[in-house]
């Protein structure tokens, strides 16, 4: 999905909405791999939604996605664990790039940038494929996310209030 689509969407979906459910909204938007918070957060606080409860209700919904992924991971692998007898992150070498990043950058680096150079989904599913500790992952993950859902609110609101929109 390119950037353009993906904001008239959004912003339309938004707009339909009435009170709380646009929140409701902006959480379920910000689950979506393709929209994430890097698209609702904006469109919502430009639409006139409240910047602290639009951030609150998008920081969960992503929040809420990352920790599905990475228990999801964690219970399929020892599931495979168990079936095979065999680890699932080495069957082969296909997880080279994600262990890469993991070795130069550790999970405090890759939990901070990954959400702007792939996308918080992609994020978690690299650190659990490289990591194995399930809280450090669940921790530096929602660090990260809340680092980039202050920055995106506090920069759409600034920006929004620069142009002189709501």
């Amino acid at each position: 999905m390119t950037l353009v689509p993906a904001l008239v969407d959004t912003g339309a979906a938004l707009e339909e909405g009435t009170g709380l459910g646009r929140y409701l909204l902006v959480f379920l938007l910000a689950m979506i791999p393709a929209i994430e918070p890097f698209i609702v957060i904006p469109v919502a606080i430009g639409l006139g939604l409240d910047p602290v409860a639009t951030g609150l209700a998008a920081f969960a919904g992503s929040a809420t996605a990352v920790g599905t992924i990475v228990v999801a991971h964690q219970r399929l692998a020892a599931w495979w664990a168990r079936r095979t007898g065999t680890d699932l992150t080495e069957s082969s070498d296909r997880y080279g790039r994600a262990r890469r990043i993991w070795k130069r950058y550790g999970l405090a680096g890759l939990a901070l940038a990954g959400p702007i150079l792939a996308g918080i989904h992609l994020t978690a599913l690299l650190a659990v494929v490289a990591g194995d500790d399930t809280r450090a992952i669940l921790g530096w993950l929602t660090v990260g996310l809340g680092v980039w859902t202050v920055a995106l609110v506090a920069g759409s609101t600034v920006g929004f209030s620069l142009l002189g929109l709501p």
